[in-house]
């Protein structure tokens, strides 16, 4: 057992011993006080005192005290117990209800223009997801992986923000580049959204996983895939893609070529800039169902009073029945004369 407030323990023995000090003080008083009072004297008290009752009813009294005492004492130390929060180790498995969702960003420089925009929207989706689980993978003649699925939504804001700042072109390589330029060729489509389907976890479980694919479909240089074999793979996965098209309605057969990728999957192809995209894609992805997703287990300490709750209230109970049968009593005093004329003063 741990205790939370450990310090509570001699601070509850403390309360007791100055209890017990107090009563002693007081008890002592209390004789004194009695043997300066006359009255209540008794004849023959020896006598009295011979007689198998009164002693019945001494020690009756005193292992009445002495319980009192004791079950006082326990009382005040099982409430320091409780007071000090007792711990107990339990092991605990998440469970997570909710949706993968890859983001998948063209970087070459046909979009160097619209990314900042692209991010824009991509930070308008967080606002609508709810414990979905979100990653970015961005790609230019090679993919890199920002940051993996996760539903840590203050982390993914900071991140896209991050990439969203290295467009300024500050430093003299800018975070987007890093990476992304370890091949020939750029803007190799088939392969980034190839490589964005592979990020996906738990490939066991059966859950609802999409990738926003955020692309002018500009090729400039021979992928390993094309976009419609990345298609087929992704929809082996069973993964839908949703398309952003910057250029959407400029150049139908790049647009047309996009659109059927994503229609391939179960998904579709948006403009960036219309204004329905991000509800849609919102309103597309929340109509599949959420699966459960086990976390990894975790030991956690939990207040566990419930024990010393129980046997504190025992022994208040079994103090206030003592206390109760303890009641009073008292000989009356009585003034007897006898050859001696004198008389001792006898209490129960």
């Amino acid at each position: 057992m741990a205790l939370n407030h450990w310090w509570m323990i001699p601070v509850a023995l403390g309360v007791l011993i100055v209890a017990v000090a107090i009563g002693i003080l007081l008890g002592t008083r209390s004789r004194a006080q009695d043997s300066t009072d006359p009255a209540g004297l008794v004849s023959r008290a020896e006598r009295l005192r011979a007689l198998p009752a009164f002693r019945t009813a001494v020690n009756r009294r005193m292992t009445l005290l002495a319980g009192i005492l004791v079950l006082g004492s326990i009382a005040v130390v099982l409430g320091g117990v409780i007071a000090a929060r007792p711990m107990a180790a339990k092991t605990v498995q998440p469970i997570n209800t909710s949706r993968d969702i890859m983001l998948c960003l063209d970087v070459s420089g046909s979009m160097s223009e619209v990314d900042v925009e692209v991010l824009a929207v991509f930070e308008d989706l967080l606002e609508g997801f709810e414990g979905e689980r979100i990653g970015l993978t961005i790609f230019n003649s090679s993919p890199v992986q920002v940051f993996p699925l996760t539903d840590d939504y203050p982390f993914v804001r900071d991140q896209l923000e991050r990439i969203r700042s290295s467009f300024d072109y500050v430093d003299e390589t800018p975070e987007h580049w890093v990476g992304t330029l370890n091949g020939p060729g750029a803007s190799l489509i088939g392969d980034g959204l190839a490589a964005c389907t592979m990020r996906f976890d738990h490939l066991d479980d059966e859950r609802s996983r999409s990738v926003i694919l955020a692309t002018d479909n500009e090729l400039a240089g021979a992928s390993i895939l094309t976009i419609e074999e990345a298609a087929q793979y992704a929809k082996s996965r069973q993964v839908r893609v949703f398309a952003l098209n910057p250029v959407q309605g400029k150049d139908a057969e790049v647009s047309a070529q996009l659109s059927d990728a994503a229609a391939l999957t179960g998904g579709q192809s948006y403009a960036l800039r219309d204004t329905t995209t991000v509800a849609d894609i919102i309103a597309e992805i929340q109509q599949q169902e959420a699966k459960a997703l086990k976390g990894q287990a975790q030991v956690i300490r939990v207040d566990s009073p419930n024990l010393w709750i129980a046997l504190t209230l025992v022994a208040v109970l079994a103090f206030l029945v003592l206390l109760g049968a303890l009641a009073p009593r008292r000989l009356r005093s009585a003034r007897s004369d006898d050859r001696s004329g004198r008389g001792e003063r006898v209490r129960l």
